[in-house]
Formats: C-alpha cells, structure tokens, sequence
C-alpha cells in the first residue's frame, strides 16, 4: 500500500504546490482525499493511474479541497472509456452539492458515463467497501459546518487525514494510533485562531496520536513546509515527521519507506 501527496499547497496559486489532494493505492482500491486546484495535472505529473481511481473522500466544500472535482469527471467522461463504477464520499450536504455542481456545470458531473455512487459520510460514520477491502471512517472537525476527517483503514495499514481543522481533543483520539497522519498546519505561532492548526496545537495533537509519521501539509504563506516541521518538532512532538510536498511517496510495507 501506498500514499502520494499531490497537493500539499495551499488556496495561493504555487506552481510546486497544488491544493490539497492525498492519494492511497492498495492495490485493488485507489483513493483520492481531497480534489483541489492542480489535482489533474498532478495526477499526471506523478505517474498516477487517474483513469484507474475507485473513490474520491472529500473532506469540506472550500474551493481549495473540492475545486477540481468537476474536472475530475470531465476526463474520465471524455478521456477515457470507463466501465468501473466510481464512489464520491462526502460530509453532511453532499448530494445536494453535487446536484448544484451538477445545474451549474452540467450533466458530466452525475452521469459521466459510467456507475457513480454517491455517498454521504455523516460524522461519526463509517463506510465499508468489502469488495476491495477499503473502510473509511469520519469525524467532525472545527473549521466549517460540514468538515470532516477521514481515518482510512486498509491492507493491515491505518492513514489518518485532518483536512482543514483546529485544535480538537476529541479529533486526536479518532486518529489515535494512526500509522500515517497527514494533518494541516495553516498557522504560525502565536495564534487564537480556532480554525486551523499552528505547530503548537499540531505537536500537541501528533503527540496524543502517536503515528509512526507524520506528514505536515497545507501550511499557508510567508511560512514553508520545513519550517513548519522545524517549528513542530521544536513545540514537542519526538515522532518521526516529514515535510509534505507534491510528489512525496510513502510506502506501507513493514517499514515505512519515504521518497
């Protein structure tokens, strides 16, 4: 099993990093976390099978997560000829989403020539694909109405995703034990903002999770992904802990290998 970050940016355009989009490959399943700006080139820039994906998580309606989903659909309505079915997982408001996406952009977005599942993930709930051994479970998260994070469960193997979150005790026990978490540090130090995570608030909550790695994503402008692990690993998280840029790949065998 592996994970490839493809968009470990930002709502800011940055040729180097696309918004965000997480992408696992176990082999009989291929998931897309997030479809942000960049995602279909990315896909393509990493040597990614687009045309193969089963499911795409998303985590929250801003543009910086779902913008490329229309896109998305585009190409494999007209790129390819599909006959897999493809689910869409979505928090609270999914399906009436969709069906604006779809009155404001066309018929592309719910029939795309092939079997689209929809599905709506309320917090707390877990979906479970037993055909290709893929369960995904959510939580609440405070950052917008809807959001959500996903803990996926696959292969032996656990990857843990905040999406877009502030500081959550109850968010670092859903995660707990995690082998990968790929969570968010938008903020710098000091912070009172409750909508997104700083190094202080993420080290607090790598710290209750324990994963084997972490992986720091979305972290906003003038700061960079080294310094936010620097930053991190300085406020007392001990784990072992990565930069997330476009192209970072991470096999789950027995040992994490990161490239």
């Amino acid at each position: 099993m592996s994970l490839t970050i493809l968009g470990s940016g930002t709502l800011f355009p940055n040729h180097r990093r696309h918004a965000a989009a997480h992408y696992i490959d176990t082999g009989r399943a291929k998931i897309l976390f997030d479809c942000g700006a960049g995602t279909l080139h990315g896909l393509s820039e990493h040597s990614i099978d687009w045309e193969g994906i089963t499911h795409v998580a998303i985590t929250h309606y801003h543009t910086d997560h779902v913008g490329e989903l229309s896109a998305l659909l585009f190409a494999l309505k007209h790129g390819v000829l599909r006959e897999e079915p493809l689910t869409l997982i979505g928090p609270p408001g999914f399906t009436v989403f969709i069906e604006r996406l779809e009155a404001a952009l066309g018929t592309h977005i719910t029939d795309p020539g092939f079997e689209l599942r929809i599905v709506e993930l309320g917090p707390g709930e877990t979906y479970l694909d037993s055909e290709r051994a893929v369960q995904i479970r959510s939580f609440p998260t405070p950052h917008s109405e809807e959001s959500v994070a996903y803990r996926f469960e696959g292969r032996g193997s656990s990857i843990g995703y905040t999406g877009d979150t502030g500081p959550s005790e109850e968010l670092a026990a859903f995660l707990f034990s995690c082998r990968v978490l790929i969570a968010e540090c938008t903020l710098t130090d000091p912070t009172d903002m409750k909508l997104h995570l700083s190094p202080a608030s993420l080290a607090r909550m790598a710290q209750r999770v324990q994963p084997e790695l972490l992986v720091v994503t979305h972290v906003y402008p003038p700061a960079d992904p080294d310094e936010a692990v620097a930053r991190v690993a300085e406020c007392g998280f001990d784990g072992r802990i990565v930069a997330g840029v476009d192209g970072l790949h991470i096999r789950l065998d027995e040992f994490l290998t990161v490239a």
